[in-house]
């Protein structure tokens, strides 16, 4: 798989403590002029260039393993991985292999190919509470499909989640309320992350209607330290759920397959009812999954959920050769190996400039939050700086890291966060 070249970047020899040249963006422009004429906003959603500081590429031209290149040509280490769907890299070649050996033979016909069948009980084989599976396209469809079983199951409609915590932009989440009823939320109640009373408070609250509470594995929210679960609190959605007759959905969509094959509350021992999957699973190709025990699956089987896509075989081939690739090479321990030495490297790297800084996270999933309460201004600085030294991450969303990291991608990427703090501190 090819590794790009070092030319990464606008500059990325500019001398430490300097900031690099700004990149030329003749080529965006002109495409960022054309999408503001036909597509609301320029462009829609989490991926809108003016959320960025100055410089970030709205537009992309290629991908390979850890790196991309924009319509201007800059090519970068990508720390973003596509917001989480590149787990072994860009354009993996066993998977890509897969994916169009199916393609060419179908890919939507009027059923599902026996491939939905093979990656179920694949399923059933590895995660952790996966009695059976049913797979849609997006993590927003998993979510959703799993508030439904869970309400089809109990009779009941209150769904508790974490106040803050993401779990799709279907109206019963969406963070932008615009457009959005009273209505759509008027069965959620929430909690705060980690917080037992608060989660007692929120059963409490909900009596005898509680129908499901939905966690996420580890608190990452925007602008905030990632947080581990803790433990107690992990079991005391468990055993709440248990005592109450409710349903225990983990939403494993960000963090699946990256902090354990298993599942990641497996290394807790702690088993969901229902767990919802997408992202990486098939490595950038669209794919999620809802996976459930026994005891659910008569609820599951009476609800009516669907999509024209969602029986796409291609994607499935792409799914089932994710699997083997990862589980070959113990994915998981790689990206655990790369992402310490980032995040080792940043730690460092913020001391040696006298900037405090946290990195928090899985190793997989690092994110760094400067502490001094500038995460807009100084995380704006710095990723910028960092951009134009090729590096791509994201102020204040956490970022990714794959398999096709190398460690020599890593020390690459460390020289230029070492150019990058140099210059926010000539700034402060």
């Amino acid at each position: 798989m090819a590794m790009g070249t070092d030319n990464i970047g606008v500059d990325n020899s500019a001398a430490i403590g300097e900031k690099a040249p700004e990149p030329r963006r003749d080529v965006d422009d002109a495409w960022r002029a054309r999408a503001s004429k036909v597509i609301p906003g320029g462009m829609y959603g989490h991926i809108q260039a003016e959320k960025f500081p100055k410089g970030y590429p709205q537009f992309f031209d290629k991908s390979d393993g850890c790196r991309v290149w924009d319509v201007d040509g800059y090519e970068y280490i990508d720390m973003m991985c596509s917001w989480g769907p590149m787990i072994l890299g860009y354009r993996h070649p066993k998977v890509e292999e897969a994916y169009h050996k199916e393609l060419a033979q179908r890919d939507l016909a009027y059923g599902p190919s026996p491939l939905a069948v093979e990656l179920a009980e694949r399923y059933v084989e590895l995660l952790d509470g996966a009695d059976w599976a049913v797979f849609a396209k997006n993590g927003g469809d998993a979510t959703a499909l799993a508030t439904v079983v869970a309400r089809a199951a109990t009779g009941r409609k209150k769904i508790l989640k974490a106040g803050s915590a993401y779990h799709g932009s279907t109206p019963w989440y969406t963070p932008v309320l615009s457009g959005i009823t009273p209505e759509d939320r008027a069965n959620i109640i929430f909690f705060d992350y980690n917080d037992i009373p608060s989660l007692e408070a929120a059963v409490a609250e909900a009596g005898d209607d509680l129908a499901g509470i939905i966690v996420t594995p580890h608190r990452h929210e925007l602008y905030l330290d990632q947080v581990p679960v803790d433990p107690a609190f992990a079991q005391r959605i468990r055993s709440l759920c248990d005592e109450k007759s409710a349903v225990m959905i983990l939403d494993d969509v960000r963090a699946g397959f990256r902090v354990s094959i298993h599942g990641s509350w497996s290394p807790l021992g702690i088993v969901p009812d229902l767990s919802t999957y997408s992202k990486c699973i098939a490595n950038g190709h669209a794919l999620s999954a809802l996976v459930g025990v026994e005891s659910l699956k008569e609820a599951a089987s009476s609800i009516y959920a669907t999509g024209s896509f969602w029986y796409a075989s291609a994607p499935m081939a792409a799914g089932l050769a994710t699997l083997d690739v990862m589980e070959e090479m113990d994915a998981v321990s790689v990206m655990n190996e790369r992402g310490n030495q980032f995040m080792e490297g940043m730690r460092k790297q913020g001391a040696a400039y006298g900037i405090p800084v946290s990195v928090t996270g899985p190793p997989a999933m690092p994110f760094l939050r400067f502490e001094d309460g500038g995460q807009n201004e100084q995380a704006f600085i710095w990723s910028g700086e960092l951009l134009r030294r090729g590096v791509f991450v994201h102020p204040w969303h956490n970022w990714f890291v794959s398999t096709a990291h190398t460690e020599a991608d890593i020390d690459r990427a460390l020289e230029a966060t070492d150019g990058a703090f140099a210059y926010l501190a000539s700034q402060l």
